[in-house]
């Protein structure tokens, strides 16, 4: 093949045509000599070449065809779209149409036809509301999945909102996924595809065993088989249970399985049938870090002195919730001394729990009601001597602060004797589930 040197750069010129229609573009191509075949081939031209001589331009006019112009989409504001948005703490529903960017109309038409809500009235952190709009702002539908399987469903029909609030079936389908931690717990559960009921249920689960706080660590994975739910259209309606989970944290394997025993109780057990519901949690708060250790000797922020720090200081932002450790009940709540607003909780036996500097206490909460594990009693604050908002976590035992790391505390009874088989016939379809998606994350890492 005899290769062509180019001298002049190419030039590409557009002009009008009297035949230019929408079919066709008249195009004014500057083209050399070389022939056109339909690809393009790269090559390069050594300098001082005998080729080096001067080109022959010609100019070429052609008549470019094009496909048949589309007929003009739908305007944008008939097209709908659907969007969800996580329910806060403290939410109105007033203020979670406005972050779906519904119309102003729409939004005061809707809070009248949902006046009387029961579903409204109920709006859980954590839950999902669905909605169906336009892009300009018309709600068209909207959807929220509350208490035992409730479904409230407002419908516009002609230019009017209709209500209704009923029991659904749901559909149990079995999800399994498999992370690595990277950064935080929360990334790696969100990028592989874990809702975040799920994360928080994992959590939940291994909370007296792993402090999420302090032994989390770079490169530690998780396994986990949860249902989802879906509505009787085959949509998602939320995400169930976990039923099996497995965390590896600092090279150690913790594995649980969900069981519900012949008389109705239910929880997490090891594969050995040991209860991993400890009397105790390892943490009052989710996510949060130590900012102070359990201490003989500290030098204390605002006093500006040495002293002893009897108990463990979680830095949080204000208004994190505070969950309480274990089942028992409120002997104070209220304000004392440096400790600022005040909860202290008797539990089984020799054992108190306290956090000091809340923000507020939870609603109701008051001396002498019962709590159980993991209500949340209260939110972070920096009330009495603190210098930032933060959890003050103390446990005590016959009265007298313990380092929560080095107390050995109780556990619960494990799977009774008359429960085993059952028990052991659903663990073995469980881990089996566990091992196949953990195989096949290990692979994919290779």
């Amino acid at each position: 093949m005899q290769f062509v040197p180019i001298r002049s750069k190419s030039r590409i010129l557009a002009q009008k045509s009297s035949r230019l229609t929408k079919k066709t573009l008249r195009w004014l191509i500057v083209l050399s000599t070389v022939p056109l075949f339909g690809f393009v081939t790269a090559f390069g031209i050594a300098p001082n070449t005998p080729y080096l001589h001067d080109v022959q331009i010609e100019e070429v006019v052609r008549d470019l065809y094009l496909p048949e112009v589309l007929p003009e989409l739908e305007s944008s504001t008939d097209q709908s779209f659907w969007r969800q948005e996580s329910i806060r703490r403290g939410d109105t529903i007033a203020a979670i149409l406005d972050r779906l960017d519904v119309s102003h109309q729409d939004k005061i038409d809707f809070l009248r036809a949902a006046r009387d809500s029961r579903a409204m009235r109920q709006l859980r952190p954590g839950k999902i509301i669905h909605a169906q709009t336009t892009a300009d702002g018309n709600l068209l539908m909207l959807r929220y999945f509350f208490g035992n399987e409730e479904l409230f469903l407002m419908e516009k029909t002609d230019h009017t909102f209709k209500m209704t609030e009923q029991k659904i079936e749901l559909e149990s389908q079995i999800q399994m996924k498999s992370g690595t931690v990277r950064s935080s717990l929360f990334a790696a559960t969100d990028s592989a595809g874990i809702p975040n009921t799920a994360a928080a249920q994992m959590i939940d689960i291994f909370a007296s065993d792993i402090d999420f706080h302090r032994d989390l660590r770079k490169g530690d994975r998780f396994t986990v088989v949860y249902e989802t739910l879906l509505d009787s259209n085959g949509e998602h309606a939320k995400t169930g249970k976990v039923l099996a989970v497995e965390f590896v944290n600092n090279n150690k394997t913790h594995q649980a399985v969900y069981f519900q025993s012949s008389n109705g109780d239910f929880g997490y057990y090891t594969p050995d049938g040991e209860s991993l519901r400890k009397a105790f949690l390892k943490a009052p708060l989710e996510f949060s870090r130590i900012s102070s250790g359990f201490t003989n000797a500290r030098f204390h922020p605002v006093l500006k002195k040495w002293r002893a720090h009897k108990g463990i200081d979680y830095a949080a932002p204000t208004g994190t919730p505070v969950k309480a450790t274990a089942n028992g009940t409120v002997t104070f709540a209220g304000t004392q001394r440096g400790y600022g607003k005040l909860i202290i909780v008797k539990h089984d036996g020799k054992y108190e729990t306290a956090y000091g500097h809340l923000s507020g206490f939870a609603k109701g909460l008051t001396k002498g009601i019962r709590i159980n594990q993991g209500d949340t009693i209260g939110f972070v604050g920096m009330t009495g001597m603190a210098t930032g908002p933060h959890l003050h976590y103390e446990l005590r035992v016959d009265g007298v602060q313990r380092d929560p790391s080095k107390v050995i505390l109780p556990t619960t009874p494990p799977i009774a004797k008359k429960d085993l088989p059952a028990f052991q016939n659903e663990t073995k379809s469980m881990l089996a589930r566990l091992d196949i998606m953990r195989n096949l994350h290990l692979a994919s890492l290779n």
